[in-house]
């Protein structure tokens, strides 16, 4: 399996949190061929199992992004969104977006906002007003309606020396990677399941439902991390090209120690370059699977990105190749 490719199909079919069916059937029909069972759970995770006799290893990727609902409807045709996820509201001005209906339009800054003015957190998404093309409050009514959902409509580029950037490599470029691993297990006795979860954005909801349901006996996350490598960042060493990150310790967890050092194996004894990350901040579908029940010891393979939760997330290819090949040894590698 071609970790572009499959990048580039899940993209098409990018799906905000709480409406991640579309992009569910995606991925379901893209890991079917290596699994034995694929089922989608009352939450909408895609649950893939690799059936072993032996201990049961979970690995997660959360495959809803952020995104945008239509909260009213405004004069002239023109709309107000509320965020779905982690949005800043003063990067959004001149952002296109698409609708999971087909609608198209563009955020853009109110006259009467400052919003150049206003940087951070000071911002908000009422600064900002949609335009999909509709010229009366009648005409925009047909086109969508309060609750619909929309992406950012932007494609994916290869740039530079082997770089990928595009909006959502958070965190479709995790499921792309763990598509890759599902692909690339050869014959163990570990019992796997491989879970495209839902609503991490917003606050890890099908990890913990899918955790509790299957009771594993390691847990792993694969998600991006924050490089560090560009002006201005302060997020630790982790750089695109180093290979994969493994996580110690971010602001919602301290990974298991053991879970820490069987990703470390898998990586040394198989040639396989990481690099270790502590972030300072956000956090992972790691935290949930963790505390599930009375306890899962939970590791993490990150891949570094730049301008996380922007329309130009930038990853490199061979880290994301490369944490398809570590997820791939650290699943077959006995516990």
């Amino acid at each position: 399996m071609n970790f572009v490719k499959t990048f580039r199909t899940l993209l098409e079919n990018a799906s905000p949190s709480g409406f991640e069916a579309h992009g569910a059937k995606a991925i379901a029909d893209l890991a079917a061929p290596y699994c034995d069972k694929v089922k989608i759970d009352a939450l909408g995770n895609v649950i893939c199992r690799k059936k072993g006799s032996g201990k049961r290893i979970m690995v997660a990727a959360h495959m809803d992004v952020i995104g945008f609902m239509v909260s009213r409807f405004e004069k002239d045709g023109f709309l107000q969104v509320t965020n779905i996820g982690g949005h800043r509201a003063s990067r959004l001005s001149g952002k296109k977006v698409r609708f999971l209906n087909g609608a198209s339009g563009v955020l853009f800054e109110r006259s009467d906002a400052e919003l150049k003015t206003k940087t951070g957190d000071k911002a908000a998404m009422t600064d900002l007003f949609l335009d999909i093309g509709a010229t009366s409050e009648e005409e925009a009514r047909k086109m969508v309606r309060v609750g619909d959902v929309a992406v950012f409509d932007y494609e994916a580029k290869e740039i530079g020396d082997g770089l990928l950037m595009s909006p959502y490599c958070d965190n479709l470029a995790s499921c792309a990677a763990m598509l890759c691993a599902m692909s690339q297990v050869k014959k163990t006795e570990n019992d796997l399941y491989f879970v495209f979860t839902v609503q991490e954005e917003q606050g890890l909801k099908g990890s913990k439902t899918s955790a509790h349901a299957i009771e594993p006996d390691l847990g792993i996350a694969i998600d991006l991390t924050h490089a560090g490598d560009c002006p201005g960042a302060a997020d630790g060493e982790v750089k695109l090209g180093g290979g994969p990150a493994i996580k110690i310790k971010d602001a919602s967890l301290i990974c298991t120690p053991e879970a820490v050092e069987h990703l470390r194996k898998s990586a040394e004894e198989n040639g396989i370059s990481y690099q270790d990350e502590v972030l300072l901040r956000g956090g992972t579908d790691t935290a949930s699977i963790l505390v599930s029940r009375d306890g899962v010891p939970s590791g993490c393979v990150s891949i570094p990105g730049r301008y996380i939760h922007s329309t130009a997330e930038t990853i490199s290819i061979k880290d994301g190749e490369q944490a398809a090949a570590l997820l791939a040894r650290a699943c077959e590698r006995e516990l």
